[in-house]
Protein backbone atom coordinates (compact mmCIF):
# COMPACT_ATOMS: atom_id res chain seq x y z
CA UNK A 1 0.00 0.00 0.00
CA UNK A 2 1.10 3.69 -0.83
CA UNK A 3 2.41 6.10 1.78
CA UNK A 4 0.16 8.56 0.00
CA UNK A 5 -1.86 8.04 -2.83
CA UNK A 6 -0.37 8.78 -6.40
CA UNK A 7 -1.27 12.57 -7.20
CA UNK A 8 -1.84 13.93 -10.67
CA UNK A 9 1.05 14.02 -12.56
CA UNK A 10 -0.82 16.55 -15.86
CA UNK A 11 -2.79 19.06 -15.83
CA UNK A 12 -5.23 19.28 -18.19
CA UNK A 13 -5.23 15.56 -18.62
CA UNK A 14 -5.31 16.14 -22.81
CA UNK A 15 -2.23 18.48 -22.58
CA UNK A 16 -0.48 15.93 -24.69
CA UNK A 17 -3.20 15.15 -27.24
CA UNK A 18 -3.61 19.18 -27.71
CA UNK A 19 -2.14 20.02 -31.58
CA UNK A 20 1.00 22.05 -31.29
CA UNK A 21 0.75 23.63 -34.14
CA UNK A 22 -2.76 25.29 -34.05
CA UNK A 23 -1.94 28.92 -34.53
CA UNK A 24 -4.50 30.36 -32.08
CA UNK A 25 -2.66 28.97 -29.18
CA UNK A 26 0.95 30.72 -28.59
CA UNK A 27 1.55 29.08 -26.18
CA UNK A 28 5.31 26.93 -25.63
CA UNK A 29 6.52 24.08 -23.72
CA UNK A 30 9.36 25.36 -20.66
CA UNK A 31 11.28 22.72 -18.61
CA UNK A 32 11.54 24.34 -15.41
CA UNK A 33 14.56 23.04 -13.02
CA UNK A 34 13.08 22.59 -9.19
CA UNK A 35 14.93 23.43 -6.32
CA UNK A 36 15.89 20.03 -4.31
CA UNK A 37 12.64 17.49 -4.09
CA UNK A 38 10.25 20.58 -4.60
CA UNK A 39 8.59 18.89 -7.48
CA UNK A 40 5.38 17.71 -6.33
CA UNK A 41 4.84 21.24 -4.19
CA UNK A 42 5.18 22.96 -7.68
CA UNK A 43 3.09 20.63 -9.00
CA UNK A 44 0.15 21.65 -6.50
CA UNK A 45 0.72 24.95 -7.06
CA UNK A 46 0.93 24.89 -10.86
CA UNK A 47 -2.46 23.08 -10.24
CA UNK A 48 -3.91 25.50 -8.18
CA UNK A 49 -3.14 28.38 -10.80
CA UNK A 50 -4.99 26.67 -13.71
CA UNK A 51 -1.09 26.15 -15.53
CA UNK A 52 -0.65 23.35 -17.21
CA UNK A 53 2.08 21.01 -16.75
CA UNK A 54 3.52 17.48 -16.61
CA UNK A 55 5.92 16.16 -14.46
CA UNK A 56 5.88 12.09 -14.98
CA UNK A 57 5.38 9.96 -11.48
CA UNK A 58 6.62 6.60 -11.16
CA UNK A 59 5.88 3.95 -8.49
CA UNK A 60 8.97 3.09 -6.30
CA UNK A 61 9.38 0.06 -3.82
CA UNK A 62 11.48 -0.11 -0.86
CA UNK A 63 11.71 -1.93 2.30
CA UNK A 64 11.82 0.41 5.60
CA UNK A 65 13.88 -0.03 8.43
CA UNK A 66 11.33 -2.62 9.83
CA UNK A 67 11.13 -4.44 6.96
CA UNK A 68 8.08 -3.60 5.26
CA UNK A 69 7.68 -3.29 2.33
CA UNK A 70 6.97 0.46 1.06
CA UNK A 71 5.46 2.37 -1.99
CA UNK A 72 5.83 5.45 -2.76
CA UNK A 73 5.38 7.74 -5.84
CA UNK A 74 8.30 9.45 -6.87
CA UNK A 75 9.55 12.49 -9.96
CA UNK A 76 10.62 10.04 -13.09
CA UNK A 77 12.93 13.22 -13.89
CA UNK A 78 14.16 14.61 -10.74
CA UNK A 79 13.76 18.41 -9.96
CA UNK A 80 12.30 18.74 -13.84
CA UNK A 81 8.39 19.94 -14.42
CA UNK A 82 7.52 20.42 -17.49
CA UNK A 83 5.30 23.61 -18.43
CA UNK A 84 3.09 24.76 -21.22
CA UNK A 85 2.21 28.38 -21.78
CA UNK A 86 2.43 31.96 -22.34
CA UNK A 87 5.12 34.56 -20.63
CA UNK A 88 2.57 35.85 -17.82
CA UNK A 89 1.80 31.90 -16.60
CA UNK A 90 5.51 31.41 -16.59
CA UNK A 91 6.32 34.52 -14.51
CA UNK A 92 3.24 33.06 -12.27
CA UNK A 93 5.41 29.73 -12.24
CA UNK A 94 8.56 31.74 -10.91
CA UNK A 95 6.81 33.55 -8.38
CA UNK A 96 6.34 30.17 -6.73
CA UNK A 97 9.56 30.22 -5.20
CA UNK A 98 9.85 26.09 -5.98
CA UNK A 99 11.82 26.90 -9.45
CA UNK A 100 16.11 27.14 -9.68
CA UNK A 101 15.98 28.02 -13.55
CA UNK A 102 13.86 27.71 -16.49
CA UNK A 103 14.90 26.25 -19.59
CA UNK A 104 13.72 27.30 -23.19
CA UNK A 105 12.74 24.21 -25.40
CA UNK A 106 14.06 24.46 -28.76
CA UNK A 107 12.61 21.78 -30.50
CA UNK A 108 8.96 22.01 -28.96
CA UNK A 109 7.49 19.61 -31.44
CA UNK A 110 10.28 16.87 -29.80
CA UNK A 111 10.24 17.48 -26.62
CA UNK A 112 5.73 16.47 -26.70
CA UNK A 113 6.84 13.80 -28.53
CA UNK A 114 9.54 12.45 -25.95
CA UNK A 115 6.22 12.86 -23.30
CA UNK A 116 3.93 11.23 -25.46
CA UNK A 117 6.41 8.18 -25.08
CA UNK A 118 6.95 8.79 -21.62
CA UNK A 119 3.50 8.79 -20.29
CA UNK A 120 2.95 5.95 -22.64
CA UNK A 121 5.91 3.60 -20.60
CA UNK A 122 4.20 4.93 -17.37
CA UNK A 123 0.93 3.91 -18.71
CA UNK A 124 1.87 0.62 -19.44
CA UNK A 125 2.66 -0.61 -15.83
CA UNK A 126 5.84 -1.68 -16.41
CA UNK A 127 8.45 -0.84 -13.50
CA UNK A 128 10.76 1.83 -15.08
CA UNK A 129 13.95 3.52 -13.75
CA UNK A 130 15.40 6.12 -14.37
CA UNK A 131 18.54 6.65 -16.43
CA UNK A 132 21.47 9.21 -15.84
CA UNK A 133 23.68 9.92 -18.06
CA UNK A 134 26.42 10.21 -15.71
CA UNK A 135 29.36 7.35 -16.87
CA UNK A 136 32.72 6.49 -16.06
CA UNK A 137 35.41 9.55 -16.75
CA UNK A 138 32.89 11.67 -16.77
CA UNK A 139 33.60 15.34 -14.81
CA UNK A 140 30.86 15.52 -11.61
CA UNK A 141 29.88 18.16 -8.74
CA UNK A 142 28.49 16.94 -5.65
CA UNK A 143 25.31 18.66 -5.28
CA UNK A 144 23.90 17.44 -1.71
CA UNK A 145 25.33 16.04 1.29
CA UNK A 146 28.06 17.00 3.70
CA UNK A 147 30.81 16.73 0.19
CA UNK A 148 28.42 19.43 -1.67
CA UNK A 149 30.30 21.48 -4.09
CA UNK A 150 33.43 18.85 -4.11
CA UNK A 151 34.22 18.02 -7.68
CA UNK A 152 35.68 14.76 -9.36
CA UNK A 153 35.78 12.08 -11.87
CA UNK A 154 33.48 9.05 -12.07
CA UNK A 155 35.86 6.08 -12.08
CA UNK A 156 33.37 2.86 -11.97
CA UNK A 157 29.87 2.75 -12.16
CA UNK A 158 28.48 -0.31 -9.69
CA UNK A 159 25.32 -1.76 -9.48
CA UNK A 160 22.35 0.58 -10.85
CA UNK A 161 22.28 3.68 -8.34
CA UNK A 162 25.71 4.03 -7.43
CA UNK A 163 29.18 6.04 -8.51
CA UNK A 164 32.56 5.92 -7.29
CA UNK A 165 34.10 9.43 -7.68
CA UNK A 166 37.47 10.17 -7.02
CA UNK A 167 37.96 13.71 -5.83
CA UNK A 168 41.47 15.13 -6.56
CA UNK A 169 42.95 17.42 -3.83
CA UNK A 170 46.75 18.15 -2.88
CA UNK A 171 47.05 16.00 -6.00
CA UNK A 172 46.07 13.16 -4.38
CA UNK A 173 43.40 10.70 -4.99
CA UNK A 174 40.46 9.80 -2.64
CA UNK A 175 37.38 8.37 -3.32
CA UNK A 176 33.72 7.71 -2.51
CA UNK A 177 30.47 6.01 -3.54
CA UNK A 178 27.96 8.02 -3.68
CA UNK A 179 24.29 7.92 -4.92
CA UNK A 180 23.56 9.39 -8.68
CA UNK A 181 20.82 11.78 -8.03
CA UNK A 182 23.88 13.61 -5.15
CA UNK A 183 25.80 14.64 -8.27
CA UNK A 184 25.99 16.61 -11.64
CA UNK A 185 27.55 16.28 -14.29
CA UNK A 186 29.99 19.29 -15.44
CA UNK A 187 30.13 21.46 -18.44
Amino acid sequence: MPILPAEPDIFPDDLLQQDEHSQQCPDQWWALYTLPRREKELVRRLRSLGIAHYAPLIRRRHRSPNGRMRTSFVPLFSSYVFLRGNESQRYEALRTNCISRCLEVDDQTQLVHDLQQVRLLIGCGAPLTPESRIGPGMRVRVRTGFLAGMEGTVVKRRGHQRLLVAVQFLQQGASVELDDCQVEQLG
